[in-house]
């Protein structure tokens, strides 16, 4: 019987990613049993103590059991938190060690979308990879200079850490724990009844480009906002350089400090941002579109859409075209 720990948070949580879990593994119960086979999970809600939080103010979650009541967990379960992140941590920092010692003691630990914030706040991940929503994803590199965030991923398994990106996304690593725990045919079974789509490996074709603006570089600023209101003209690294006379390697050094990515990196997903709203939104052919963004090559416009979003650009017509 594996022994499943889902976190109950003080604080503001996501309570779908408390209810899903305890949902899904307690339904796979049922799955195993009805197919002859004993039930594989035991799913407990553990507190830093009893006491129920409330949730979204409507919502009350009592935990099964107190930290302090619990230490042989196979695998803890990190729910996504909201709000102020660093309140967040603070308030839930009597977890930190526990989860620490768990780990230590052979418990695997999965986050759930924003919950890698607490989970990065164990130091567990340290020179390790992650995944957390997308949104967040600027401010975990700046929390968390030491993970390696692979932002785009939807599921990383790494010594028996998961974690999981955005939104509903935790649905895919639980399909892909159950798998690991069971098998594929199970797998399939629960996604079908939970109408999951098995096998998504990233969240690109989600993602809302929007370049950082809480550094303190102010001509670095200037830069972005030129990319951003030229982008349906050909821009380079030298033309910025002279612009706003900054030599072309402390441009490109000072600009990847600030928004984390490459200025050429920068101007092709303003270019591809303002392509996808054109897509999503607008009536003009993909080579319109190509041309009204500054692209001649068909090719490259094609590899850098797919490289940008997961998706062709005709794929992400056929998903998001009104």
């Amino acid at each position: 019987m594996k022994q499943i720990s889902i976190l109950v948070p003080v604080g503001d949580v996501s309570l779908s990613c408390i209810e899903g879990p305890y949902t899904f593994f307690n339904k796979s119960n049922e799955f195993l049993m009805s197919s002859g086979k004993p039930p594989l999970f035991n799913v407990q809600l553990v507190g830093l103590n009893r006491k129920g939080q409330v949730y979204d103010k409507f919502f009350t979650i009592y935990p099964d059991i107190a930290i302090t009541e619990w230490d042989q967990p196979d695998l803890i379960i990190i729910p996504a938190v909201k709000g102020d992140i660093h309140g967040m941590i603070e308030e839930n920092s009597g977890f930190l060690p526990w989860i620490l010692q768990q780990y230590k003691n052979g418990a695997e630990v999965a986050s759930l979308c924003m919950g890698a914030f607490l989970l990065g706040a164990t130091g567990l991940l340290r020179q390790k990879k992650c995944s957390t929503h997308w949104l967040a994803a600027n401010d975990f590199r700046k929390m968390f200079p030491d993970i390696n965030l692979v932002s785009d991923k939807i599921i990383t398994d790494e010594h028996g850490i998961y974690s999981s990106a955005g939104g509903n996304s935790f649905w895919n690593l639980l399909l892909y724990l159950l798998e690991k725990y069971t098998d594929r045919e199970m797998a399939i079974r629960c996604a079908k009844y939970f109408e999951i789509e098995i096998d998504r490996t990233n969240q690109l074709p989600f993602v809302v480009f929007k370049g950082p603006r809480d550094h303190q570089d102010e001509p670095i600023k200037k830069a972005q906002t030129f990319i951003e209101n030229n982008f349906q003209s050909r821009i380079t690294v030298v033309q910025l350089s002279i612009l706003f006379g900054i030599g072309r390697r402390s441009l490109e050094r000072r600009f990847k400090k600030a928004t984390y990515i490459t200025v050429a990196d920068y101007i092709h997903k303003v270019k591809i941002e303002a392509a996808k709203k054109s897509i999503e939104t607008g009536r003009k052919s993909i080579d319109e579109i190509m041309r009204d963004i500054g692209y001649t090559d068909t090719k490259a416009f094609r590899t850098i859409f797919k490289k940008t979003t997961g998706l062709s650009p005709i794929e992400y017509w056929n998903r998001f075209n009104a």
